[in-house]
C-alpha cells in the first residue's frame, strides 16, 4: 500500500496571508496556494524548476489592479509576482519562488477586429494562432510566425519580442505593437505607443509611477544616445530586454513600447495590446533544397537569399530523421525525395509568397534556375523538390515547427536540452561561427541538433545531456561560457530570440556601462523589485542577477527519483515542457481535457510533472513505484477491505495526501492516447495514470462506477440475451434506478443493449464463426479473400446494425468474413488501472490471436480505440509479440485492386470523415487509406479538422465528466453537425456516434455502411 504524503513544501505564511487579503480586497479569479498547481507551473521549457508559494488567475485588467495595489502597500512589498503566458520560455522567464499570474486562462479575449485600418486589439492570455484563426475571414494575420504558434500567448511574445520564420521580412514582435496597456505595480493602467515630444513632457509631470517611467527612460535617451548607438550590433533580431537602441523609433518618436516588448514580465502586466496585422499573401510554395553536409547548406543560405525568397529555414540530418520516425512525416514525406544513394546532411526550406500565381512562379523560377545551374558542384546543392500551395507548404513548416519537441524523443537519458539555444550573428557570420560552436560541442563529447532562420544569422542549437548527473550540468557552464565568448568574436548576441530568463548573469558584460541605466529602468518601474526579480536588470547594484548555475534545475530534484520508480513510470518522465499539448486549435485531437478546462494540470505536461513529484516525494520515503506495483499484484482487494475504508474516511473529512491532488488531475483524462502520438516526446498519460491508479486504490476505495464498467465486457454477453436484455434496458429507463446510478454510482446516459443479435445477423448472412482449425483448413484462394472480423462489447452489443452493415459491406466486396467469437478486450480495465485484471486478460486474447493468425488470414477490428490496444497497451504489459489486428481502412488499403473491380458496382458520392482521436494519433498513416478505398471504390472522401466528441470510451457517461464532455463537443463537433450536411458525415469511432446522438439527436453512419448503402442493386 502506498503511503500517505503529508510532508510536501508548504506555503510561507506570510504569502497565504497575501492570499487571503488579495480574496477580501476583491480578486475575482482563482488563487491556487495547493500543491498541484504549484508544481505544474513550476517548469516551463527550460532546463529548470522553481516552485512557486501560489498560482493566480486572473479574469481581467481589475484582478491584475487589486493585485498590484496590494502589493504596493508597505506590509506586501516583499511579495514576489511573476506574469505568465504560454509557459514555453526555454530559459525560466516565467518561474518564480513568489506568485505565477497566469493571465492565459481568462484574459484570452480579442477584443476588437478593425480590417479596414489593420489592427486588432486582444488581451494579454490570446494565442498567436488563436488571433489568426479570428483574423482570417478578414484575410489578415499576426506575422511574426513562432515554432510555439499554437500555444504562444500575446503577452508572452510582447514580453520576449519574439520572432522565428520570416523575421528578415516581417521583423520581430515589437514591429507590430502599436498600443499597451499595462498594469503597473501602483495598480495604474499606462497606456503606452508613440507620443510627441509636447506628449511626452505632459507625461513626465504625470503623478506617480508614470511620471517617473518617463522621467528616466527619456533621461537615458538624452544623457546616453550615442553609447547607445556605438555598443549595439545592427542585426535583424535587434535587443530583447529594454531595448535602449528603440526608445525612439525611425519616425523619431518616443516610444515606451520598445522598453517594454522584451521586458519578460519584469516591468509590469501587459494586459491588452493594439496589434498591426497584414494581408495573408494569396499563394505561397516551398522550395526544399538537399545538402550533402550541413555546413553546405549554412554556407550556400546567403546565395539563396539573392533570390529574394520570403524566408529560408534550415534543418540538420538528425531533426530530419527525428522527423521521419513522427506522425507529421506521414503529412510530408512526398516533398523530401532522395535519389538512390543520396546523402542528406542539410536542408534548406525557401518560402516564397506572392499575391498573383504569375508573382510567385517567377519568383521560384529565380531561385530553381540558380540551383539547376550549381546543383552537384562542390558547395551546392544535390537536388531540390517544390511544394506548391498554402496546404503543402503549411504542413512542411509543421514538421519544422515541430522540429524542437522532435529533438527531446532521443531513446536514452541524454536528451537535447535548451540553454545555448538562440545565438544570433550576421547572418554572413553564421557558416564560421557555427563550425566553431560545432567544435566546442565536439569537445565536449556532445550530441546535438540544428535548425533555424538561416536567413537571420539565428540557428537553435540543443546538446543532448543528462540533467540528472551533475558533471554533466556542469558541462552547461562550460559550454555557455564559451559560446558567449564566440557571439562576441563574430559580432552577434547570446540571446537573439528566447530572451534572456536566467540566463541574466551575462547582462552587465554585454551592456557594459550601460547596465546601470537598465537598473534604473527596472526601479522606475518596480520600485522594490518584486516583479520577476533576477532577471534582465535589479534595482540595486546589490541585489545579484540570477546566474545559470545557481538555479535549480529539473534535473537536481529527477536523481532524488528512485531508478525503480523512473523506469517504472517512464512514459512521464521525459516530458521537456515543450508545451506541445497547450494546442489552442479546438479542431486538433491534443489534448481534449485541456481544451475543456483550461486547467494546466488537466494536460499531458501537467500530469506528467505531478508524477514525477509524486514518485519523487514517496521516494523520500523511502518507496519506488515497481516494488509497490508488484505488492499490489499479490494482494486480494477484498481482504484488505477494511484499511482502505479507512483511508477513504479519513480522506473524504480532510486528511491530507498529495496522492489525493494528483488523483484529482488523473481522473479528469479522458485517455483517448492523443498525447502518446502527438506529443513529440510521446508521453503517454494513460499508461502511467493507469500505474498510478492501479496503486492509488490500493490504499483507497473504488468508486462503484469502475467495477461496473471495468466488469461490463464480462457480463455483456449474458445480459444481451432475453430476457435479461429486456429487464437492463427497462431498468436504465427507471427513474429511480436513473437516480441511483448518476449519484451514487457515477454513471450517466448508459447506453441500451441493442435489440438484434449479431448471431442472428450472421446466419442471415452465412458468416460463420472463426475456429483456428477450419481456418487452416482453407484452400490458398479462400485464404486470401477471407477476414477474420474481432468484436468488441460497444460495436457487438450496443451498435450491431452498424456491425451488421460492415459485415454485409465486406461480403458485397468479394471477401469471405468469418467472426471471431467475442471475448473482452479488457481496454476498460486498463483505463480504470484494474492493471492486475487487464494483463491477465491481454494473455489470453494474446493466444487467441496467435492460433487464429497463424492461418495466414488478417485479423481485423472494427472499433479504432478498441483495436489499436492490441497494439498499444497489450504491448507494454505482455512479453512477446501480439499477432497484427488492423484497422478496417488497413486492411481494405491493401486490397485496393479487389475494390477497384467493384467501382463500375456503386453509385458515386461525397464523404466527409469526422475521425477518432486515437486512430488520428496514433494511427495517424490509416487516415489516408480512407481516402485511398474511396476513390478505388469511385468515391470521395474528405477527411473533416475535428477535435475530441468528448465521449472516449465511457468517459462522457461518468457523472463527474458530463460538463466538460459537453464543453470539449461543443469546441468543434457541434459547429460540424450544425453546417454539414449529415447525410454526408461518417465516424469511424463508436464513442464519436453515440455522443453525436447523445448532444444533438443525430444518427452518422460508419464509412463502410456509406459504402454498402452506393452498391447498385444487383
Amino acid at each position: 500500500m502506498i503511503p500517505r504524503l503529508a510532508e510536501v513544501t508548504p506555503v510561507q505564511r506570510h504569502y497565504l496571508a497575501f492570499i487571503d487579503a488579495l480574496n477580501a480586497a476583491g480578486f475575482e479569479g482563482e488563487l491556487n496556494p495547493d500543491y498541484a498547481n504549484r508544481t505544474v507551473l513550476a517548469t516551463d521549457n527550460s532546463i529548470y524548476q522553481v516552485l512557486p508559494q501560489a498560482v493566480i488567475y486572473p479574469r481581467h485588467a481589475a484582478d491584475l489592479q487589486r493585485l498590484t495595489r496590494l502589493t504596493a502597500q508597505s506590509d506586501w512589498q516583499d511579495i514576489v509576482i511573476s506574469p505568465r503566458g504560454g509557459g514555453t520560455g526555454t530559459n525560466g522567464q516565467s518561474l518564480t519562488d513568489g506568485i505565477v499570474v497566469d493571465l492565459s486562462r481568462h484574459m484570452n479575449r480579442i477584443l476588437e477586429i478593425n480590417a479596414e485600418e489593420g489592427w486588432a486589439r486582444v488581451e494579454g492570455g490570446v494565442v498567436k494562432d488563436q488571433l489568426n484563426a479570428a483574423l482570417k475571414p478578414h484575410g489578415l494575420f499576426f506575422a511574426p510566425e513562432l515554432s510555439t504558434s499554437n500555444r504562444a500567448t500575446i503577452g508572452g511574445m510582447i514580453n520576449t519580442d519574439a520572432s522565428g520564420q520570416g523575421s528578415v521580412l516581417y521583423g520581430k514582435t515589437r514591429d507590430h505593437v502599436l498600443e499597451l496597456n499595462t498594469v503597473l505595480l501602483d495598480g495604474e493602467l499606462l497606456s503606452s505607443g508613440p507620443v510627441s515630444d509636447v506628449d511626452l513632457d505632459h507625461l513626465k509631470r504625470s503623478p506617480g509611477l508614470t511620471g517617473a517611467i518617463h522621467r528616466t527612460v527619456d533621461d537615458i535617451y538624452e544623457r546616453r544616445r550615442e553609447d547607445i548607438e556605438a555598443r549595439f550590433p545592427p542585426l535583424n533580431r535587434c535587443l530583447t530586454g529594454y531595448d535602449l537602441a528603440h526608445i525612439r523609433d525611425d519616425d523619431g518618436r518616443f516610444n515606451l513600447n520598445n522598453i517594454l516588448c522584451g521586458s519578460e514580465g519584469t516591468l509590469g502586466f501587459i494586459a491588452e495590446a493594439k496589434l498591426n496585422v497584414l494581408r495573408i499573401p494569396k499563394t505561397s510554395a516551398l522550395v526544399n533544397v538537399r545538402y550533402d553536409s550541413f555546413e553546405t547548406s549554412l554556407r550556400d543560405a546567403q546565395t539563396l537569399m539573392e533570390a529574394e525568397p520570403t524566408s529560408i529555414e534550415t534543418v540538420d540530418s538528425r531533426v530530419l530523421g527525428l522527423a521521419k520516425g513522427d506522425i507529421v512525416w506521414n503529412s510530408v514525406s512526398e516533398y523530401f525525395p532522395t535519389a538512390e544513394g543520396e546523402v542528406v546532411e542539410g536542408i534548406n526550406l525557401v518560402e516564397y509568397t506572392a499575391d498573383t500565381e504569375e508573382d510567385l512562379r517567377a519568383g521560384v523560377k529565380r531561385l530553381t534556375d540558380r540551383l539547376d545551374a550549381v546543383a552537384g558542384q562542390p558547395g551546392k546543392c544535390n537536388g531540390y523538390s517544390v511544394a506548391w500551395g498554402d496546404r503543402a507548404v503549411k504542413q512542411i513548416w509543421g514538421m519544422r515547427k515541430k522540429a524542437v519537441g522532435l529533438l527531446g524523443n532521443a531513446q536514452d537519458e541524454a536528451r537535447p536540452v535548451p540553454f545555448v539555444e538562440d545565438t544570433a550573428v550576421p547572418p554572413e557570420n553564421l557558416a564560421d561561427f557555427i563550425m566553431d560552436f560545432r567544435a566546442v560541442l565536439d569537445r565536449e563529447g556532445l550530441t546535438y541538433g540544428m535548425f533555424g532562420h538561416v536567413d537571420a544569422g539565428v540557428l537553435h542549437v540543443r546538446p543532448a545531456l543528462d540533467m540528472k548527473d551533475p558533471e554533466q550540468i556542469r558541462t552547461v557552464r562550460r559550454v555557455t561560457d564559451e559560446v558567449v565568448k564566440l557571439t562576441q568574436h563574430y559580432g552577434g548576441l547570446l540571446w537573439g530570440e528566447h530572451g534572456k530568463g536566467v540566463r541574466s548573469e551575462f547582462a552587465p558584460e554585454f551592456f557594459g556601462d550601460l547596465y546601470p541605466e537598465l537598473q534604473a529602468i527596472k526601479k522606475a518601474f518596480d520600485p522594490h523589485n518584486q516583479l520577476n526579480p533576477g532577471k534582465i536588470a535589479t534595482t540595486e547594484p546589490s541585489i545579484p542577477l540570477l546566474a545559470i548555475d545557481a538555479v535549480k534545475t529539473r534535473g537536481d530534484y529527477d536523481r532524488t527519483i528512485p531508478v525503480d520508480s523512473w523506469q517504472h513510470q517512464s512514459e512521464g518522465m521525459y516530458c521537456n515542457g515543450n508545451g506541445a499539448c497547450f494546442n489552442y486549435d479546438p479542431f486538433d485531437a491534443m489534448c481534449p481535457s485541456w481544451k475543456g478546462t483550461r486547467e494546466r494540470k488537466h494536460s499531458p505536461k501537467g500530469r506528467a510533472s505531478l508524477m514525477r513529484e509524486w514518485i519523487r516525494v514517496l521516494g523520500e520515503q523511502g518507496h519506488d513505484t515497481r516494488t509497490l506495483a508488484q505488492a499490489e499484484q499479490r494482494r486480494v482487494p477484498v481482504l484488505h477491505w477494511f484499511p482502505r475504508a479507512w483511508n477513504t474516511w479519513r480522506r473524504e473529512r480532510g486528511q491530507y495526501d498529495f496522492s489525493n491532488e494528483v488523483y484529482e488531475s488523473m481522473a479528469g483524462c479522458l485517455a483517448c492516447k492523443s498525447c502518446s502520438g502527438s506529443c513529440p516526446i510521446k508521453v503517454d498519460v494513460p499508461e502511467f495514470r493507469a500505474k498510478f491508479l492501479h496503486l492509488y486504490y490500493g490504499r483507497y476505495l473504488r468508486p462503484l462506477k469502475d467495477y461496473f464498467i471495468g466488469l461490463l465486457e464480462f457480463i455483456i454477453p449474458v445480459l444481451a440475451r432475453r430476457p435479461f436484455k429486456w429487464v437492463y434496458n427497462a431498468l436504465l429507463g427507471f427513474k429511480p434506478i436513473e437516480a441511483f446510478l448518476r449519484r451514487i454510482a457515477g454513471m450517466v446516459d448508459s447506453p441500451r443493449i441493442h435489440r438484434r443479435q449479431l448471431s442472428a445477423i450472421m446466419r442471415q448472412r452465412n458468416i460463420e464463426w472463426a475456429d483456428a482449425n477450419m481456418l487452416q483448413g482453407l484452400r490458398e484462394a479462400e485464404r486470401k479473400r477471407s477476414v477474420v472480423i474481432v468484436q468488441d462489447a460497444f460495436t457487438s452489443f450496443f451498435d450491431t446494425d452498424t456491425v451488421g452493415d460492415i459485415l454485409a459491406c465486406l461480403q458485397e466486396l468479394g471477401f469471405r468474413v468469418w467472426v471471431m467469437p467475442y471475448r473482452a478486450n479488457g481496454k476498460p480495465l486498463h483505463v480504470h488501472g484494474f492493471l492486475k485484471s487487464f494483463t491477465w486478460v491481454a494473455r489470453r486474447r494474446q493466444k487467441d490471436f496467435a492460433a487464429l493468425a497463424a492461418s495466414g488470414i488478417h485479423l481485423v477490428g472494427i472499433d479504432p480505440s478498441m483495436t489499436l490496444a492490441y497494439r498499444g497497451e497489450y504491448k507494454k504489459h505482455l512479453d512477446g509479440d501480439v499477432a497484427p489486428v488492423l484497422l478496417l481502412q488497413e486492411f481494405l488499403a491493401l486490397h485496393k485492386d479487389r475494390l477497384a473491380d467493384h467501382k463500375t458496382a456503386l453509385a458515386g458520392g461525397d464523404v466527409r470523415l469526422l475521425g477518432h482521436c486515437t486512430e488520428k494519433t496514433n494511427a495517424a498513416a490509416s487516415m489516408k487509406d480512407w481516402e485511398t478505398i474511396f476513390e478505388a471504390l469511385g468515391l470521395s472522401l474528405t477527411q473533416e479538422a475535428v477535435g475530441c466528441c468528448g465521449m472516449a470510451g465511457t468517459y462522457g457517461h461518468e457523472t463527474r465528466n458530463v460538463q466538460t464532455s459537453a464543453t470539449i463537443y461543443d469546441l468543434s463537433w457541434r459547429e460540424k453537425i450544425d453546417t454539414l450536411p449529415v447525410e454526408q458525415l461518417v465516424a469511424t469511432g463508436y464513442s464519436c456516434r453515440s455522443q453525436v446522438k447523445r448532444m444533438q439527436g443525430v444518427e452518422l453512419k460508419h464509412p463502410l455502411q456509406y459504402v454498402l448503402e452506393r452498391i447498385k442493386p444487383a
